[in-house]
């Protein structure tokens, strides 16, 4: 409900609590009739609107401060509405969706990319996004530690795997194996130069996961965390000697990417953290680097 000086005047008896006031300073902002930059009323003007104590015009403010609504909270002058974040667009493929969000990661002065995945693929195309932005001199980080968490080569993955069956000389198993070494040597390399070309102090860590993960999760300088969901497909795939394979795949690429970022007061800060914790864990378990091979 939107509460006006009217609304005041006419239930003057009634005691508006602060989360009634927050909502109704909400609703003002998202109606355009307090916009970004606008000075809020001082706190004696709300109290006196709403007919409250100033201890209650005090945690409404709080409260929309915790959601990022105001700027200019310091002592001595009324806040002011804040800028309002881009809403980030609805969930896009992991291959549209990554490369624009590792492009803002690596405008940081250190750079901090987390990942854990089937394969190397799709992070190693999107990361040419901000290589080419390092190349032309639109940003220029000083150090970049990457690190990826990529199934073991001797582990029994859950996919992809053949219709038919496993065996003794699985090809579905080596094509898997050959993309990940390749892909991973891609990514290496691509980041590798950019300590010779720029100066840049460039660290690319691989470790061994002893399972298939579920999902692709990449976590971007510990304040944004990205997760797409395997989708898993029957498909069919021609192979160099001219044979088919028909096999159980993960469609990688295409799944959705859902944002999950880290702001003060935000609902979505404790899954980042969590998850980061999740990955620091685990990077510290498995003591041994993964050799591509």
């Amino acid at each position: 409900m939107v509460v006006t000086q009217e609304n005041v005047a006419v239930n003057g008896s009634r005691n508006f609590s602060s989360q009634d006031i927050a909502d109704a300073l909400r609703d003002r902002i998202r109606a355009g009739d307090l916009k970004a930059g606008d000075r809020l009323p001082t706190q004696a003007e709300l109290a006196e609107e709403f007919g409250v104590e100033r201890g209650t015009v005090r945690q409404a403010l709080s409260s929309l401060q915790s959601d990022g609504l105001l700027s200019n909270t310091g002592r001595g002058s009324p806040p002011r509405i804040a800028e309002v974040p881009a809403v980030r667009d609805e969930p896009q493929t992991t291959m549209v969706g990554l490369a624009p969000r590792l492009a803002e990661a690596f405008a940081a002065p250190h750079v901090r990319i987390d990942a854990a995945c089937l394969t190397a693929e799709t992070l190693m195309l999107a990361l040419g996004e901000p290589v080419r932005l390092i190349h032309e001199g639109a940003i220029l980080p000083k150090s970049i530690d990457v690190r990826i968490l990529l199934p073991s080569r001797d582990i029994t993955l859950a996919f992809p795997v053949p219709v038919e069956g496993r065996t003794d000389d699985d090809p579905v198993h080596k094509r898997w194996l050959a993309q990940r070494n390749a892909q991973g040597h891609v990514l290496r390399h691509n980041l590798q130069t950019l300590r010779h070309s720029h100066k840049i102090d460039v660290r690319v860590t691989f470790r061994a996961l002893p399972f298939t993960p579920p999902v692709k999760l990449y976590l971007l300088n510990e304040s944004e965390a990205l997760i797409g969901y395997y989708m898993i497909t029957r498909r069919e795939e021609t192979v160099d000697t001219g044979g088919v394979l028909d096999m159980y795949d993960a469609l990688g690429s295409t799944s959705l990417l859902f944002s999950f970022e880290k702001q003060a007061g935000h609902r979505d800060a404790s899954f980042v953290e969590e998850s980061q914790k999740w990955f620091d864990a685990l990077w510290e378990t498995i003591t041994t680097d993964l050799t591509l091979s």
